[in-house]
């Protein structure tokens, strides 16, 4: 939770950056712009509510549907909501990517044993599966791949899809993604979720789990345990 906290602000400072960096504030000042234009030339609202355009008499109906259609059809107009669009979602994603990339990638680089800032306060850390040191390799595909696009881009898609013309679809396809999710958690003997079976990665409590820097140190020490067990038992 700490570590999801530090990620959404840090997510959000960058995606303002990038607002001001792609002159997103001032394509919207823009369309507003534009939005008052007609709505001066044709003297109503083109973002009436369905309850208050059924309020509307049959001329100002006929107003409405004109400015309505002559706004759909203006050149900028089309031009600013592609790339208000284009430009939202670059930006989302970009800043999502960046704080992912710092956070869960680069900084545990530096704490070493896939530690962000909140499985080190309260002493947590990865390894893979079989007790060895994860590599950058295996934090790049349990963070980027597993965390950032399967657990995060997909479902924010699957959400506006929801809230578009795919709305069912797209809601199913979340419903199936969230019970796959908790699926792995529920199942698998080391509750672990979608980044942590593609990365072949567990968390563990680093106080008491060792974590060894190769298979062969693995081995090393499973042998010298073993023979040390053969020497006390008795022939």
């Amino acid at each position: 939770m700490f570590d999801a906290i530090i990620l959404a602000t840090l997510a959000a400072g960058i995606a303002f950056i990038f607002s001001a960096v792609f002159g997103y504030d001032a394509k919207l000042d823009r369309m507003e712009e534009i939005y008052t234009e007609y709505e001066a030339e044709f003297g109503i609202d083109l973002e009436i509510s369905d309850e208050n355009f059924a309020k509307l008499t049959d001329e100002e109906k006929a107003k409405y549907d004109e400015a309505n259609k002559k706004f759909g059809k203006d050149e900028e107009v089309i031009y600013l909501t592609n790339m208000l669009f284009t430009i939202s979602l670059l930006i989302v994603s970009l800043s999502i990517l960046i704080a992912f990339v710092i956070l869960e990638l680069i900084l545990p680089l530096i704490l070493k044993n896939g530690q962000t800032l909140g499985k080190k306060i309260f002493g947590i850390a990865v390894m893979r599966d079989d007790g060895v040191r994860i590599t950058p390799f295996v934090l790049f595909v349990r963070t980027v791949l597993g965390k950032y696009t399967i657990e995060t881009m997909v479902p924010i898609f699957l959400i506006y899809l929801a809230f578009t013309g795919a709305g069912l679809a797209g809601a199913l396809a979340l419903l199936l993604l969230l019970g796959f999710q908790i699926g792995l958690l529920i199942k698998t003997k080391t509750n672990s979720a979608i980044h942590d079976i593609l990365a072949y990665t567990v968390t563990v409590d680093y106080a008491s789990q060792m974590i060894f820097d190769s298979k062969e140190a693995l081995m090393e020490y499973k042998n010298r345990v073993h023979a040390e067990d053969a020497e006390k038992k008795p022939y």
